[in-house]
């Protein structure tokens, strides 16, 4: 049996780990590693919407054919009587900007339910009541996929196929290979913690602040792509207000001020908001990057190289390209040289 270790139990090392247990199952052993697990996890504080935003420089098509499969996962999770356990939510939603330059058409248009463009009369209204100046943007229908409950989903799903799961920190290749030898492939979904890892300068944090509320009676969307904009996005049992994204901005603890620029915005938006119980205020750093970094790699330790498959950057796209992003992670183990010399018996 051969031996992956995958770095890292986020939405994306998990994705990647349940894929490659299943895929491999008889075939290799997969080890997954992390020093921390929901719910403590980046993602457990997020909305989990599915949106491509903060990719960097990220190819369109990459980010169409990572986020269209991740969708389509979804959609599967939520046919097959899923949602309520995996956290997801298909329901309306708006995206708006007041660049002067307006909303154009989105790459992804073709992936989401009904989509199309908002009238200018509509746009007219929507500024007067939101008190902002809307020069474009789109309505659809989309999911949401709380990390908080599908991270479990997935960890149980990783163990029933017979992954193995060590808490721990790992603070370069050359310690995990020290302490197995027989490690015949990495695949490294260490989001941020890829700046100490491997020492990957271009990582950055960007810097989240949201609020949680009870408001059941909300059902749509509102997502302002403004630079100074806010969103509302109704999740299971809470609704997120936002937020912020804060480049290169390392601060995990509250601010007032941001809290300030959430709630009053949020409450211009849908004045309903003030009669909200909030339920929590929470801090992320996301894992920013130029371009999401999804490629094959090899590491040298004395006379071995190890092939590593690096998987990170997501950006504010962790939930919308981890499922997308993980069959290309099956793709690329397929060039393997091991893999090569088992293909026959997958």
């Amino acid at each position: 049996m051969k031996q992956v270790v995958v770095l890292g139990a986020g939405v994306n090392g998990l994705s990647a780990a349940v894929q490659l247990a299943e895929h491999y199952f008889g075939v290799a052993n997969v080890t997954l590693i992390s020093e921390e697990v929901s719910p403590n996890t980046t993602g457990d504080g997020s909305a989990g919407l599915w949106g491509p935003y903060y990719c960097g420089k990220t190819p369109d098509h990459k980010i169409v054919k990572w986020s269209s499969e991740t969708h389509a996962f979804f959609h599967q999770l939520w046919k097959n009587g899923l949602a309520g356990k995996v956290g997801i939510c298909l329901q309306p939603c708006m995206r708006l900007t007041t660049d002067p330059k307006g909303y154009p058409e989105p790459t992804w248009k073709e992936i989401v339910f009904g989509c199309e463009k908002i009238s200018d009369c509509d746009l007219h209204r929507l500024s007067k009541a939101h008190g902002r100046h809307y020069t474009g943007g789109y309505q659809f229908a989309t999911f949401t996929c709380e990390p908080s409950r599908l991270l479990p989903y997935l960890f149980n799903r990783f163990t029933a196929v017979g992954g193995k799961f060590v808490k721990c920190k790992v603070q370069n290749f050359d310690e995990l290979l020290e302490k197995s030898s027989a490690i015949d492939l990495i695949v490294n979904c260490s989001g941020l913690g890829s700046r100490d890892l491997i020492g990957d300068s271009k990582v950055y944090p960007i810097r989240g602040q949201v609020a949680r509320v009870s408001a059941p009676w909300i059902y749509e969307i509102i997502l302002d792509d403004s630079d100074d904009g806010n969103y509302i996005i109704p999740n299971c049992e809470t609704v997120i207000l936002g937020g912020t994204h804060q480049m290169n901005d390392f601060n995990r603890n509250l601010s007032l001020e941001d809290s300030r620029f959430i709630f009053d915005g949020c409450e211009r938006k849908l004045p309903s908001l003030k009669n909200a119980t909030v339920t929590s205020e929470w801090v992320g750093l996301r894992p920013g990057r130029d371009n999401v970094r999804l490629e094959l790699d090899h590491f040298r330790s004395g006379n071995r190289s190890v092939p590593v498959i690096h998987n990170y950057g997501h950006g504010g796209c962790g939930v919308t390209l981890c499922w997308g992003c993980a069959k290309e992670v099956i793709e690329i183990s397929t060039s393997v040289e091991w893999n090569q010399a088992n293909r026959s018996k997958l």
